[in-house]
Parts: structure tokens; sequence; C-alpha cells
């Protein structure tokens, strides 16, 4: 018996022992552990790993399928007169295949001279132009690889004065709704900057993306009443099919001066003439410089690029309204105009974008401001796995940093605290 009694107490010793070797093998995985999960761990999180977890579409960049890098090409097949400021090429369409060919659309202005710049706008004339996007017209290109174009001519030139974009037309974007084509574009009937950039939205429709165009004679989508944030633009329309629907897009400026911020809005239509109605939520997004959005899954992904609180993300909203932050990224497209297979096709299942067309405009002095086209690469799609492109950094050599040294003006005020602290010490 006596023995019996041991062993009983020895068993119970060392169930006692292991139960608490495995409950101190426990305590380490109740803090987070060494390998992140993939699926939210059941312990309580900070905002930022709940944000992790909650907001984005993967738990690092190379599992995000909305995070991208973005890479560049010159493109060739465009000629820039010495880049003399006389041609300019920007604010690319979203790129279409058809007819066996790539299909692409800009902003096209060939001047006596480069733009006097807004602040001078009271000196331009019908052959001087004040900005960038002045005396315009829309041209277009094709190409068989997207990196080589050849340049086609006029789309949409200019009409007669009183007509909606008689002074420019600019900015435009593409639309294949059953069988037939629609360019939207912005028609401005003054001289830009003289109040600002204040113009609406027009359309013209073709049988064939090499036209010939026919305007639709009004005003599509108007500008905003008075007081409201669009009372003076509808700028870079941007139509995608949703829901059976024309989703168009838009930025305005709202705002003046060093209180100017764009925001974006979206109207609906049945009907690529319209009438178009305005969301009733709108802005829709409170940041970014211009709009590209493409299908994604069920809903529209959108790059929000440059300005306002959430310049350089990637953005996504199910039911392309209410977007929410997916990824952060750098050197993102400016106006990008991306090769979108499904954006006319109404897709519940959108497999996202690989490459486009963007602009750039510091590429001389700006005396002779002008834009450049050239390509972008991202992997921004559900059908493509390249980890180069989900990295999350450039490395930049120190000339970079250097050349985005301090003004006189900061100079001189770094120049004055430090005497400041000097006379207090003394």
């Amino acid at each position: 018996m006596k023995y019996l009694v041991l062993t009983v107490l020895v068993l119970m010793m060392s169930c006692s022992t292991t139960q608490q070797k495995e409950e101190s093998q426990e305590l380490p995985e109740k803090g987070f552990p060494f390998y992140m999960p993939k699926e939210k761990p059941a312990i309580k999180l900070s905002k930022a790993m709940e944000r992790n977890y909650d907001a984005y579409m993967g738990i690092q960049p190379k599992y995000n399928e909305l995070y991208s890098q973005f890479k560049y090409t010159e493109l060739k097949g465009f000629d820039y007169n010495n880049h003399d400021g006389t041609i300019t090429r920007r604010d690319p369409s979203k790129i279409i295949f058809e007819n066996g060919k790539y299909y692409i659309w800009y902003t096209y202005r060939n001047t006596k001279t480069a733009p006097v710049g807004g602040k001078n706008a009271h000196l331009a004339t019908d052959e001087i132009p004040s900005s960038d996007w002045d005396l315009c017209d829309i041209w277009y290109a094709t190409s068989k690889d997207g990196f080589t174009w050849e340049e086609q001519g006029v789309a949409i030139k200019r009409p007669e004065k009183p007509a909606v974009g008689w002074r420019s037309v600019t900015t435009t974007d593409i639309l294949k709704w059953k069988g037939k084509y629609y360019l939207y574009y912005q028609g401005f009937m003054e001289v830009s900057g003289l109040r600002g950039d204040d113009c609406p939205v027009a359309v013209s429709y073709a049988d064939s993306p090499d036209g010939p165009w026919t305007p639709h004679s009004e005003v599509v989508i108007p500008n905003g009443g008075e007081g409201q944030w669009d009372q003076f633009s509808i700028h870079d329309p941007y139509p995608l099919v949703h829901n059976g629907k024309i989703y168009l897009y838009y930025k305005s400026d709202s705002g003046k001066g060093d209180d100017l911020i764009r925001l974006q809005g979206l109207a609906t239509a049945d009907n690529p003439l319209g009438p178009f109605t305005k969301h009733p939520q709108n802005p829709i997004i409170n940041s970014g410089h211009e709009t590209t959005m493409f299908p994604f899954k069920e809903g529209i992904a959108a790059l929000v690029i440059k300005d306002g609180n959430e310049h350089f993300t990637v953005q996504y909203a199910e039911d392309g309204v209410n977007f929410d932050i997916a990824s952060i990224t750098e050197l993102m497209p400016v106006a990008g105009g991306p090769f979108i297979p499904d954006a006319f096709t109404d897709t519940k299942d959108g497999r996202g974008i690989t490459w486009g067309v963007s602009h750039l405009t510091n590429v001389t002095e700006w005396s002779k401001n002008h834009a450049i086209l050239l390509r972008f690469d991202c992997d921004l799609s559900l059908d493509v796995d390249d980890q180069q492109m989900k990295k999350s950094q450039y490395y930049r050599k120190p000339a970079f940093y250097y050349k985005h040294g301090l003004s006189k003006a900061q100079k001189d005020r770094v120049e004055k605290q430090n005497k400041e602290l000097l006379k207090n010490k003394n």
C-alpha cells in the first residue's frame, strides 16, 4: 500500500511538472509570433497590427495584390521639337486594343511659343498659350507593342467659337459602349488662368476608334452650383462600365490659392450622352491630382496621385464609391492612362493592370514648359506575380537628395535661429 501511495504521488508530481512546462511553453505564444501569421492571430493587437490585417490585401507588400512599384520606359515615335516648349503631349487616355493594335488619345499642343504661364494669362493670344494645356487639340496614336508609337494625327479639333471647347480641348478619355466609341474631354471657353482652369465636360462619338468623331453639341457634365466644391471645373473625365452603368469619375479644384485642394467625384449615366447624375456622396476621394481607376475583383481600384492627405496610395471600393487605402507606394505615374482589357465589360472579376502611359512636365526649365509621354509598368494584377515590382523601397544616390535642398528663405530662417540661440547663450 505504501508503494502504491508513493507511486501516485510521483505521478501527480510528474503531471504537475509537465503541466508547468506546457504552461511555460505557451507563455511566449501569447506575445506576437516571430513569424508573422498570414491569418490574424486571436490575441490582443495594437491598432497598427489590426490595420495591417484588416485594411490591406496582404500582410506584407509582396502579398498585396494592390501594391506595386512603378518602372518607366522612354517611348519611341514622338518628337518634341528639341524640347523648346512649343510641343506638348500630356494627359493620356486609358489604352484600348482594337484592330490588332493599341490606341491612345492625349492632349496635343503645337504653338509658336512656349506657354507664358498662368500668372501672365492676360498676355495670351489666339497663337500664344497661357498654360501647357491652352490652345490644344486631342490627337491619337497607335502601337503594336506599347513601346513604339505611330502618331495618327488629330481626333478632336477645337470647334469654332462659341462652341464648347473653342479655346482648347484637353484631358480626354475613351469609352466603348454597345459597339460605339466615345471621347470625353474638357472644353475650355476662355483662356486658362484668367480665373483658373474653368471648364465643363464635352463628348464626341464615332463608329471606329479612328473616327471620324461627331461632337455632341451639349455639355454632358456641367460644373457644380454656386458655392459647391466643383462650381468652376470638371477635370479629367474618366469613364468605366460598372453595375450596368457608365461610371464617370472626375476631379475638381476646391478652394483657391493656398487653400486649393483637389478632390475627386463621380457621375453616372445609362447613356454615354447623358444625362449624368452626380453622386450624392461627392467628393468620393479626398486626394489625388488626376483620375486613374480600373476594375478590380468586384469593385474599383484607384491610383491616388500627388496631392492631399492620402497621396501616393492605391485605394479600393467594392461599390465604386467608398474608397479605402489598399497600399502606400511612391513614384506613381502622373496622369496615368493604363491598359485595361476589362474596362468596359462590366466585370465582377476585375483582373487589374500591368502597364500604361503617363506624362511628365518638368522636362526642362519652366520657361519652356511642356509635357512628354512615357510608359509605366507595374504589378497591380491578379494574373501576374512580379516580385521585383513588390519591393518596398527605391535606392537613390546622395545627389538625388541634395537636389531637394533648402530654399534661400529656409536657409535664412535657419541662420536666424542659430544667431538667436548664440545670443541667448551669451
